[in-house]
This record gives structure tokens, C-alpha cells and sequence, in this order.
């Protein structure tokens, strides 16, 4: 029988337009509507043409970094036009206004990037373009073949693959989560995330609201606490490295019963420089990534430090 509409609210959710950030959506407010046993139309999606959707033929760290991705969101959850919105964790800037908050981060998904037009990276052939705008994956690659040649790719998912059906690259990167939310599952090769290290909170989705709201309490059950406490983490060492959109960094943490494993690897910006670190602590020491931020910023050439303004 269906519920009478005063006996559930109605939680209004923001959300980019793009297909994928409208899958991570979908997939919010089924959780949601499971979680509390609400019919779908509990949950309304309110979309918005973010920033960083506009511009597409110029890196994000050269019109505004990731700000670019939420603004629109924050405000609409300021003025009340959304009760509620959906990121995905990597997009979100290390820094956010101390009046929002985190309500959930939903369990992890495959947190892999996906290589496009090779079996792998050492099948690229010489000289070959490769479609990227991510410093880390530029650096990351060229670290590994500095042979090859990055060329500039922005967009969804259909317009970075389209691109490269155009010829205007060899092979390019994806997130293999957004793959799959997509339905595109067996496209490309799902590179070893602890030999080509992902961006800090890949894979996962979070839920931002303002802190105290009415809603806040609904989404506490989504929250998965192993990916929640890797994402703190990871978003607590990128502060601490001062990292930026224009940083070249990259990081993986896997929590297991309650131990963290955190690797990261900071790179010059032509990938001819790089500084590994490691690390493993209890999920509930504080400040531990401080001191894997400190160890790598002190080993790191001025090259590399340039592009971070923490601590050394």
C-alpha cells in the first residue's frame, strides 16, 4: 500500500546535469528510499549546469579548479533550494565552508583508473597522444613513458570517448567507477591501482548538506565507515601537502579491520620527478597523514614542492 505523502519527507537532491553525476544521483536516492522504506518520489532531483560542465576546452586549474564543479551546489543549499547535494568525493575541494558537512559517503566503488585505445600502458607506441587534463595521470604516465605525448582532454564520458574516435589522441583515461555506474563495463583496461595510483576520493560518492539541517539524520545510515574513514584520509593529506587542481598527486588508502594502508606519490609536473611514500596507522589516530605529507615534501626537489604549499 502506498504511503500517505505526510508520513515521509520530501528531500530535495542537487545535482550536476551530466549523465554520470545523474546516476550517482539515482543511486543516492535509491539507498536512501531503501534505507527508509519511502516511495522514489520522496527523493526529487533538482539539477544544475555546473561551471565546470560550460567550459570544456581549457584544464579546470585555468578557469577556477574544482570550485567550478560545486558552487552552484552550495548555493542552492545556502538559500534552500536543494536540501541535500551529490558529489563525486574527488571533485569536492580539499577546503569547504565550515557550514557544510559531510552526511554520507557511500560505500566504494572500483576506485581503478581505466586506460582507452591499449591493453596497456607499455603497448602505447611511441610518441602516442594521450587525452588527459588531470596532473596526476599526465605526470603519473610520464613518469612511466616519457615518451609520450599528453594532449588536453575535458568532458563526460561520451565526449572524451568521442574525441578519441575523432583521432584527437591515442588512448586516454577513466575512472572505471564512472564506468560502470554507466553501464560501460568492459571498456578499456583497469590499470593496477598500486602501480598507477588513483586521485584521492576516486571511486567514491559523498552526500553534503548543511551541518545541522533536517535532513542530515536521513542520510546517516548510507554511510559506509571504512570508505568514509579512507576519504578522510586522503582529503586530510592533500591539505596537508597544500595540493591543489595543479597538483600532481596521487594517493591510495584501504582500510582493513581498521588499519589504514596509505601510499601516495607526489610528481613534477613532466612526471620526471618523483617521491613515494608509505604508511600504515589505526583509523583512529589523528594527524597521521600530517607526517607522510611532511616526509614527502622533504624529500621533494623545489621541481615538485613548487606545485605544494604545505609544510616541510
Amino acid at each position: 500500500m502506498a504511503l500517505e505523502p505526510a508520513s515521509y519527507p520530501i528531500i530535495r537532491l542537487g545535482t550536476r546535469r551530466s549523465p554520470l553525476a545523474m546516476a550517482q544521483a539515482r543511486e543516492v536516492r535509491a539507498r536512501l528510499c531503501t534505507a527508509h522504506e519511502w516511495p522514489e518520489e520522496a527523493v526529487e532531483l533538482i539539477e544544475v549546469q555546473a561551471s565546470g560542465d560550460k567550459v570544456q576546452d581549457r584544464p579546470l586549474s585555468e578557469i577556477g579548479g574544482k570550485a567550478l564543479w560545486t558552487k552552484e551546489l552550495d548555493l542552492w543549499l545556502a538559500d534552500g533550494t536543494i536540501d541535500a547535494a551529490v558529489h563525486s568525493a574527488k571533485d569536492v575541494e580539499t577546503i569547504r565552508p565550515d557550514a557544510l558537512a559531510f552526511a554520507a559517503v557511500l560505500p566504494r566503488a572500483d576506485r581503478r583508473d581505466c586506460l582507452i585505445g591499449a591493453a596497456s600502458i607499455a603497448d602505447l607506441p611511441k610518441g602516442a597522444k594521450l587525452g588527459t587534463s588531470a596532473p596526476r595521470r599526465a605526470a603519473q604516465l610520464l613518469h612511466l613513458r616519457p615518451d609520450l605525448e599528453v594532449v588536453m582532454f575535458r568532458g563526460n564520458v561520451a565526449t572524451r570517448l568521442s574525441k578519441l574516435q575523432a583521432g584527437e589522441a591515442d588512448a586516454t583515461f577513466l575512472a572505471a567507477a564512472g564506468l560502470e555506474r554507466l553501464g560501460e563495463t568492459g571498456v578499456g583496461t583497469a590499470l593496477d591501482p598500486s602501480e598507477f595510483l588513483p586521485a584521492a576520493g576516486q571511486g567514491a560518492i559523498v552526500v553534503e548538506v548543511m551541518a545541522g539541517s533536517r535532513v542530515e539524520g536521513f542520510f546517516s545510515e548510507l554511510n559506509d565507515i571504512p570508505t568514509a574513514a579512507e576519504l578522510k584520509v586522503e582529503r586530510a593529506l592533500l591539505a596537508a601537502l597544500g595540493g591543489t587542481c595543479h597538483s600532481p598527486v596521487a594517493v591510495l588508502c584501504e582500510w582493513t579491520d581498521g588499519l589504514l594502508d596509505v601510499r601516495a606519490s607526489i610528481f613534477s609536473e613532466d612526471g620526471a620527478e618523483r617521491v613515494d611514500g608509505a604508511e600504515r596507522f589505526d583509523a583512529t589516530e589523528p594527524g597521521a597523514e600530517e607526517g607522510i605529507a611532511r616526509d614527502l615534501l622533504n624529500r621533494a626537489s623545489p621541481k615538485i614542492r613548487q606545485h605544494f604549499n604545505g609544510a616541510s
